[in-house]
């Protein structure tokens, strides 16, 4: 009889729920006081588990099981939320890396060292900088880029991190919690629609997209609205509007996704022509080849736009991430461990970037399995998942500690 149990992980994400929630959602942003509660929280959890906790340069959290074996897998998840965030996102790892880690804990010393993580702010609500402890561990992170950042309060980030021992110029030093790390697992809810839509509970995830972030100012004459022919214009709004809809065409025809998230005119008055325009463009895809050509197209329809609107045209990279694909030992293992549970898989990508990506990055077998999310919805307090589908994941990431730890034995 396993001692695995699912229900107990339900049980506490609910507690925390009403510890670290309101009525608007989940409010635990890194680096916030409610934040140090939930992994007080967590913290308490552990008690009576026989791991080792520490606190690393980053402020990741690691609760260490020793093994038989210095090799060491590990599950990771994040506990930080954004502000009106839902119930599950996130925590949802931890707390069922924590039900797998008692249960392998119960069973004596295992064949290899077990490490649960919970990675310092994910989701860089509230400075705008994702992914900050496992960057840091992973060794991409650059501080120089993260030093100028302040929230809306104008609280600089290198004095909200100081409050919990933090320093950008030491940060990296976590790298060193990967020197045995043999493999990564990580659970997530889905975040968005597909699962639901093949009404199926589970999907193992091949990888995440590359991503081009770019934003894109197109310059032409503010002009009175009244005395100003259609045909004498430069309207800068005109070509940014074409562009808008013509990156829905370039997505579907190359199998990606490409959003234009913001869109700001100057002097932005009704009764002026639209002098300057910025918008931003974001690109998602699974190969680095279809990615460059979305970018490539994109890029020659501003042209042709801003040429049939009489206005200039300028791209700035905000940001990019070349695609991460996961390993494909653990695919399959991720892929029998869910057919194990309920029957029936399905593989996709993850559109949303994760702690994983990171891991991947600096070299570690890393696998993510999704559970399906109710009507795609996350990050917001509508967020769900079924709860007998809550049970099953945390089967299916038990099922696939078990393989994980046999894979790593066989590869010393």
């Amino acid at each position: 009889m396993s001692s695995l149990q699912p229900q107990r992980t339900i049980d506490e994400l609910k507690e925390l729920r009403a510890l670290t929630g309101n009525a608007d959602g989940a409010q635990r942003v890194a680096w916030t006081d409610t934040w140090a509660t939930a992994r007080a929280w967590m913290k308490e959890k552990l008690a009576g588990l026989p791991v080792e906790y520490e606190t690393d340069e980053a402020g990741n959290v690691w609760v260490t099981l020793r093994g038989k074996s210095d090799r060491e897998m590990l599950i990771g998840g994040h506990i930080d939320s954004v502000p009106n965030g839902g119930w599950l996102d996130g925590c949802l790892n931890v707390m069922a890396g924590l039900e797998v880690l008692r249960r392998i804990a119960s069973e004596g010393i295992p064949p290899v060292t077990v490490r649960l993580v919970d990675w310092a702010d994910e989701e860089g609500a509230r400075f705008g900088r994702s992914l900050f402890g496992s960057s840091a561990c992973s060794g991409t992170m650059n501080p120089d880029d993260l030093r100028g950042l302040v929230d809306k309060q104008g609280i600089k980030l290198v004095d909200a991190i100081a409050k919990f021992g933090v320093n950008l110029d030491t940060a990296k030093q976590s790298h060193k919690q990967l020197k045995n790390a043999a493999a990564y697992l990580e659970l997530h809810i889905e975040q968005g629609p597909v699962l639901e839509s093949k009404n199926l509970p589970l999907g193992v995830v091949l990888g995440t997209f590359g991503v081009e972030r770019h934003a894109i100012r197109f310059t032409g004459q503010s002009a009175h609205a009244g005395s100003t022919p259609m045909n004498q214009r430069r309207d800068a709004f005109g070509a940014a509007a074409k562009l808008g809809l013509e990156i829905r065409e370039i997505a579907k025809r190359n199998g990606g996704v490409c959003t234009v998230g913001s869109v700001v005119t100057k002097p932005g008055i009704v009764t002026a022509v639209v002098g300057q325009c910025d918008i931003t463009l974001d690109q998602r895809h699974m190969e680095a080849a279809a990615l460059a050509r979305m970018l490539q197209e994109a890029k020659d329809a501003s042209e042709r736009f801003a040429k049939e609107e009489n206005v200039s045209v300028e791209w700035n990279r905000i940001w990019q991430i070349h695609p991460i694909l996961f390993n494909p030992d653990l695919i399959e293992l991720c892929d029998e461990s869910i057919r194990e549970t309920c029957g029936v898989v399905h593989r996709l990508p993850s559109g949303p970037l994760h702690d994983a990506a990171e891991v991947a990055r600096a070299g570690v077998p890393t696998i993510m399995l999704f559970v399906q999310s109710l009507r795609g919805l996350s990050h917001a307090k509508e967020e769900d998942t079924k709860e007998e589908h809550l049970v099953l994941c945390v089967e299916a990431l038990d099922r696939l500690a078990t393989k994980t730890m046999k894979w790593i034995q066989s590869k010393n």
